[in-house]
């Protein structure tokens, strides 16, 4: 299989059935805190990194921050931005956003602040971060590197890794292991369809959690697949 193919079965799951396999296979759990500030809609797809730190940028250096990132970048990647310099300056603006959306980048993570949030709303291209503000990078926050690890929440992205990321959370998965993931939280999406569907028909929600929610994860989706 193809990593388009995984890209596109990844965009039909959602955070929660792909965090419940992280559980279950005993990897790093979900992120939490992003919130959605440009347009809102689920994203997922392959990483692209980008490395900010504090301070001007270094004599000789004129490459703006997110340029290298968004030129990499196309219709399968999401851009993932280290921003946790703990100052207030923002790791992404519009002009970047325009960039992104003419490559047809799925959209931008920030770990930290994120401007133009107006103009990304207006253009519908998709940007979560930690925070809005309106303060530039400019003589505050730099650029490290791009195509690197990078600290994202409690875990970190390698450029390649799978991410996807939704209203509910963001998940991180190591390229590696990304057949296996898609596997078991396809079974739980399968396994909580069905849970969802026997409430619709009029089944006490007790009964339909507590015979099936609490062993969702069990043998690693084998109670799930058990119902089919």
């Amino acid at each position: 299989m193809n990593s388009d193919d995984f890209v596109g079965r990844l965009r039909a799951l959602d955070t929660c059935d792909l965090s419940d396999a992280l559980d279950a296979l005993k990897l790093q759990p979900s992120v939490t805190g992003l919130l959605p500030l440009g347009a809102v809609r689920p994203i997922a797809g392959r990483a692209v990194t980008c490395r900010l730190q504090p301070g001007p940028a270094p004599a000789g250096v004129s490459r703006h921050l997110g340029t290298a990132a968004v030129e990499a970048a196309g219709p399968d990647d999401v851009i993932i931005v280290e921003q946790r310099s703990g100052l207030d300056a923002a790791g992404w603006g519009g002009i970047l956003s325009r960039a992104a959306q003419k490559r047809g980048v799925a959209g931008t993570i920030v770990d930290g602040p994120a401007r133009d949030i107006e103009e990304a709303v207006k253009i519908g291209y998709p940007v979560y971060a930690r925070s809005a503000t309106a303060r530039t990078a400019r003589g505050r926050i730099h650029e490290a590197d791009f195509q690197v690890r990078v600290a994202f929440g409690d875990t970190t992205v390698s450029p390649g890794d799978y991410v996807a990321i939704d209203r509910s959370g963001c998940v991180v998965i190591p390229a590696a292991r990304i057949g296996e993931v898609l596997e078991m939280a396809e079974s739980i999406r399968d396994k909580s369809e069905r849970m969802a569907a026997a409430v619709d028909e009029g089944h006490p929600v007790s009964k339909v959690m507590g015979g099936d929610y609490e062993t969702m994860l069990d043998n690693h989706g084998a109670g799930a697949r058990a119902h089919g």
